[in-house]
């Protein structure tokens, strides 16, 4: 049993305090301890409250004193007895500043050095201090490696084995390529090994796979912090009988551990696989230890909050031992699977043990000292009094208070956020008649910094301060709430987009020739003794079609999802006639958008030019803009002083920033004396638009006003006498702003939100509000890349793709459903002033959910919403969750678009492996719209084992952030969605009908056949894309011994159908080789005829046979498309080149190699295209 947590806690722990310590300052009196300890080789380690503190006095350790070691040990960013087990970002954070404590200790050479923790991190016991030190593995260039040690090594580490290394703690062995991830490392690392020589050392990109840094020498550490060999499993077991007696078969953990195999949430038994647990202060022997003010009181609570997790888990343990038959006809999946707490003393640090490591420990506090005595820093100065006042001159105020600083001989700093916020600050300051202003990059620049200058730095401080040598001021100090952060670097995820949305057994294709059919396998088929790797495809009735791989491109994803689509029949018509119908539909829409874009072109529009006020409204806005937000409201001002009228489509996630265009646009607009209508299609999302609207132009002059049923008769009333006679500027609404008696006086913007979700008649009012006006209208729906490409010069479209800036990552857990984390999760968003969603995949799921929910937590308030509901009863539901009267919301997934409700930040999916990639994501997205860490819960049936598939989708959503690449991924399989939104409703069916990617190529086609006049009245086609086939009898294929992942491979053959050129295709097989190793001969082949194939297509060549005594060429429909061009190069070759009845061409040849026969076909047929070219 668990000891109980005394509540009298540490508080009666009397630590020393160090006065006149406030952020900021704070950093700098850690850097002067940690000199002056250094002589006596001791750490200086420094308990902050959370890990965000941590990062801020990291960053500001690494601006005033680069020279002072830092190193960083979080805290699990789990919670007590969890399901799940912690980030491995995480673990590799904890193991590398655990080897580099050791390292610090076995160096020679003194430095100042800093170990940053937080409280949670510091109370939980870790790893032996000497299973870490007897774990590591050191290889160098040139030296010598056997593969069989170093695989030993990386599995008994706890590394883990896996084809393509993206994340810490993976590892691949590709012949003699070794890929690993290490701790400590911000990249992977690729070892080449010739025999059991290092032959080389290099860093890659997770991402693109390719190197780029060389490495003289590696060292390894663990990757985990604990192991799976067989005397740590032995341990375990007997430990784990020990505290819980017999083991029953259905203990998940018991047997995963037993068989060798890790399993989710294992960490929380972490000390069963050890004889001992060491403390962090075992590898700090004798460690100046300093804390933030209130870590003693965080500590208590700390461990409180065990305890009571400790004690629920064992409420509910024996709950289960009583009822042990689960009631029949209940969803299994609202119950959890065995789970047998370890009592928490052997985890945590009880009080005996925290009062002898920090008997001595200082405490910060930002308060001066009560005699006075010390003198030490105090906050710093904030304007928000002359921010409040309605003609307060802060940069007059700002100007007094730092000649007032100079004069008492302090060095001043201005902090901004990020280098784009530091200039617009700088450019403020400037108008303001500032002079002297200096760019501070660090500290040297710091001591060359004069009392005449002001210096300008970046560093995220919220507050300044001022201490006797020096006062720092920040950007929120002056401009009040400013949030942005440093942009973080995001890594290119094309190519890993590429290799999650591959091909997978079982989904639908297209065959430009046959139509649908459904991808079964990749299969290698043998013939006239040559290897071929092959899609097998089934069609309707069984029939099958192997389609070789270097013919991949004839085929196309379907798209969405495919359940109910109906196969094709092999040689059937219907295909060909369905492909021809939306072809000349595809067409006759081309020309229809052509038209329209070229009358628009004709039109006058008014010019809107940007006010110089317009700058000082720019400045309200309190983020730092992305690049696509800036590219978008540029476009958007482009378009306003172009002289004709605007139609821009703008489309981004919700909370991605269209708001803030349109603000931009709106205010323009009204500052220019016309008036705005911003239309969107609930009442809900009106009145969000309208609290913006409000809160951004209040002071401005400009009246803005709101339509909607929301709104009484008298202010509605109010407001359309407003838009007759001009005095409102801005009105938003739902369709009643459509309705006949509004009567604008100058209607110039109209701003539509979402039109997709207007009804007919509502559109067609919307197209008489539009004629000569200028139109910017929003959504969140994806749009596909290709779709964007295909519209190019038809639509004004403006993509917003990349979140926030300063967007906290939503941190996602994929666990087997366990009522404890459910309750703790809702409460903790509860408890922090927040609300919930919980969303089911099904309608019927939703009783049963609302009724366990209400018997687990019954202290908050729920309320449901599905499709179901009439659209009334639905909006008014979601309207009573926005204003704060519930505070779960369970839904089905009608919530991935619309709303931005920024208190919800907490979201749990219930049987989530019955959601597709994209929709998840999409309903992710719901939450993590504040400055609030937001948690996602993605949960399947306990004791259940998920598909591959969907084990492999739910961790790529686990990853997808730290990538950058959501954006792509939903958009990838919204492709249905997002054009039947765009282009009408109709064109969704023609997508049905020919799936997504072909649906794309063939509007691409319409598009550009339109522009060059086709005639479609007449009849005339578009030819159908074609591909040569090619046989020159030679085995083509990537051998599974070379790339061993099936989806992998699948994805190397689609990027290789997509390259474009012979420099491409080098570039390739340089990739390639930089993976995966030299190139086999069958792999050689295959990009050989990938680079024949282009040539192909130049001269109109549709099939090519060649083997060992010459070549037979056929044209595409026997018709050259160069005649002329083709008769000369014939008479070139003297009679080498034949043309044969059937109007092939044979060209004789003796090859007596398979290479020969390659390079000879390459060379003629590179002829051949330049021969052709017309």
């Amino acid at each position: 049993m668990s000891q109980p947590v005394e509540k009298r806690s540490l508080s009666v722990l009397a630590h020393p305090v160090i006065h006149g310590a406030p952020e900021g300052q704070d950093a700098r009196l850690l850097i002067e301890r940690a000199r002056a300890i250094m002589p006596d080789d001791r750490v200086l380690i420094h308990v902050a409250m959370d890990d965000a503190r941590v990062a801020g006095l990291q960053e500001l350790i690494a601006f005033f004193a680069p020279d002072v070691k830092v190193m960083s040990f979080p805290a699990w960013d789990c919670l007590p007895y969890d399901r799940v087990s912690p980030n491995v970002e995480i673990v590799a954070q904890r193991v590398a500043a655990l080897c580099a404590l050791i390292g610090w200790e076995r160096q020679r050479e003194r430095h100042p050095r800093i170990l940053l923790t937080t409280v949670n991190a510091i109370t939980q016991k870790v790893t032996p201090k000497s299973v870490i030190a007897g774990a590591s593995l050191v290889a160098e260039r040139g030296g010598s490696l056997k593969q069989e040690h170093l695989q030993t090594f990386l599995h008994n580490n706890g590394y883990n084995r896996t084809d393509t290394v993206r994340e810490h703690g993976e590892y691949a062995f590709r012949g003699g390529i070794v890929d690993i991830f290490p701790p400590g490392y911000d990249e992977p690392v690729r070892l080449d090994l010739f025999g059991d020589e290092i032959e080389s050392i290099r860093t890659f990109d997770p991402a693109s796979q390719r190197t780029d840094k060389k490495l003289s020498r590696l060292v390894l550490h663990p990757a985990t912090e604990f192991f799976l060999d067989d005397d740590s499993i032995a341990r375990f077991r007997a430990g784990y009988r020990e505290l819980f007696g017999v083991i029953h078969d259905n203990d998940p953990l018991y047997e995963s551990i037993s068989a060798g195999r890790r399993y989710n949430g294992m960490d929380h038994w972490l000390p069963l696989f050890f004889e001992r647990m060491d403390t962090l202060f075992d590898y700090a022997p004798n460690a100046l230890v300093t804390m933030d003010q209130a870590a003693e009181q965080a500590r208590t609570e700390r461990l409180t909050q065990i305890a009571d997790f400790y004690q629920a888990r064992r409420t509910l343990e024996d709950a289960g031992a009583k009822r042990k038959l689960k009631k029949d006809g209940a969803d299994v999946s609202l119950s959890g699977a065995i789970y047998h707490p370890l009592p928490w003393p052997r985890l945590y640090l009880n009080d005996e043990e925290w009062a002898a490591f920090l008997k001595e420990a200082f405490a910060f506090s930002p308060f001066g000292a009560m005699n006075d005595a010390e003198e030490g820093a105090r906050r710093g100065r904030d304007f928000a009094d002359i921010r409040a006042l309605p003609n307060g001159d802060i940069f007059k105020a700002l100007s007094d208070h730092a000649s007032e600083l100079g004069r008492s001989g302090r060095k001043i700093l201005i902090a901004a956020y990020s280098m784009g916020s530091r200039e617009r600050l700088r450019s403020l300051m400037l108008a303001a008649g500032f002079a002297g202003l200096s760019d501070i990059a660090g500290a040297e620049d710091l001591k060359r910094l004069d009392r005449f200058q002001i210096g300008m730095c970046v560093l995220a401080l919220e507050h300044g301060f001022i201490a006797p040598d020096l006062a720092v001021i920040t950007e929120q100090d002056i401009l009040g709430d400013r949030l942005a952060r440093a942009s973080k670097k995001r890594k290119k995820a094309d190519n890993f987009l590429r290799e999650v949305s591959s091909l997978a057994p079982g989904d639908l294709v297209v065959h430009i020739d046959h139509g649908i059919g459904r991808f079964e396998s990749l299969e290698t088929v043998e013939a006239a003794g040559t290897l071929h790797d092959c899609l097998k495809l089934v069609y309707d009735g069984g029939d099958r079609l192997f389609v070789p791989v270097e013919n991949i491109e004839v085929l196309s994803r379907f798209g969405g999802e495919g359940d109910a689509t109906q196969l094709d029949r092999l040689g059937g018509v219907g295909w060909q006639a369905r492909k021809a119908r939306v072809r000349k539909d595809l067409m006759i829409m081309a020309e229809g958008l052509l038209k329209i874009a070229a009358a628009r072109q004709l039109q006058r529009g008014e010019v809107m030019e940007a006010v110089p006020a317009y700058n000082d409204f720019v400045a309200r806005f309190p983020y730092q803009e992305t690049e696509d937000q800036q590219r978008a409201i540029d476009d958007v001002q482009k378009d306003l002083i172009s002289g004709q009228p605007m139609d821009r489509l703008v489309c981004g996630d919700v909370g991605f920033g269209k708001t803030e265009i349109a603000l931009r646009a709106a205010y323009v607009a009204a500052m220019h004396g016309v008036q705005v209508a911003v239309v969107v299609p609930t009442t809900l999302l009106a009145r969000q638009h309208y609290n913006n609207f409000s809160q951004r132009f209040a002071g401005t002059g400009i009246r803005v006003g709101q339509l909607s049923r929301m709104v009484s008769a008298r202010d509605a009333e109010l407001t359309r006498k407003g838009l007759t006679d001009g005095s409102v500027n801005i009105v938003v609404g739902t369709h009643a702003i459509l309705a006949e008696k509004i009567k604008f006086a100058h209607l110039g913007l109209l701003i539509v939100d979402e039109e997709q979700r207007f009804g007919v008649k509502q559109k067609e009012k919307l197209k008489e509000l539009k004629a000569n006006v200028h139109v910017l209208t929003l959504t969140a729906t994806p749009i596909p890349r290709t779709l964007q490409m295909a519209l190019t010069g038809v639509r004004d479209m403006s993509v917003i793709a990349s979140p926030p800036v300063d967007r906290l990552a939503i941190r996602t857990f994929v666990l087997p459903f366990d009522p404890v984390v459910i309750r703790e999760a809702i409460l903790r968003e509860h408890y922090r002033g927040g609300q919930s969603f919980y969303v089911c995949p099904r309608v019927k799921d939703i009783q049963d959910v609302e009724d366990m929910l209400k018997e687990l937590v019954p202290e908050v308030k729920i309320i449901s919403a599905h499709g179901q509901m009439g659209a009334q009863e639905l909006e008014d539901r979601m309207t009573a969750f926005y204003d704060g009267q519930y505070n779960v919301l369970l839904a089905t997934n009608i919530i991935e678009n619309g709303i931005d409700i920024p208190t919800a930040n907490t979201m749990i999916v219930h049987r989530s492996d019955l959601f597709g990639l994209a929709q998840l994501y999409q309903i992710r997205g719901r939450i993590g719209r504040s400055k609030v860490r937001a948690y996602a819960y993605l949960t399947y049936e306990a004791n259940k084992r998920l598909t591959d598939q969907a084990q492999r989708r739910l961790e790529v959503l686990e990853t997808l952030d730290t990538l950058g690449a959501g954006f792509q991924l939903a958009s990838h399989d919204m492709d249905i969605r997002g054009a039947g939104n765009l282009l009408g409703e109709e064109q969704s069916g023609h997508i049905r009908e020919v799936g997504v990617e072909l649906y794309q190529q063939m509007l691409e086609e319409a598009v550009a056949a339109a522009r060059e006049g086709s005639d479609i009245a007449g009849g005339e086609a578009i030819p159908d894309k074609w591909s040569p086939q090619i046989n020159l009898g030679t085995s083509v294929l990537i051998p599974e011994h070379y790339v061993a992942d099936l989806n992998v491979r699948m994805s190397l053959y689609r990027r290789l159908s997509e390259l474009e050129d012979k420099p491409a295709i080098e570039g390739f097989a340089a990739e390639m080789i930089d993976r995966f190793g030299p190139l086999p001969e069958e792999f050689e082949n295959l990009l050989s005829i990938v680079a024949i194939k282009q040539y192909c297509r130049m001269a109109g060549v549709d099939r090519l046979d060649a083997g060992p005594k010459g070549v037979v060429i056929g044209f595409y429909k026997d018709s050259p498309p160069n005649v002329p061009g083709l008769m000369k190069w014939m008479q070139e070759k003297g009679g080498s080149v034949k043309l044969r009845p059937d109007q092939k061409l044979f060209t004789p040849r003796q090859w007596m190699s398979t290479q020969q026969r390659v390079k000879g076909v390459e060379s003629l047929v590179k002829e051949l295209a330049a021969a052709q070219a017309v």
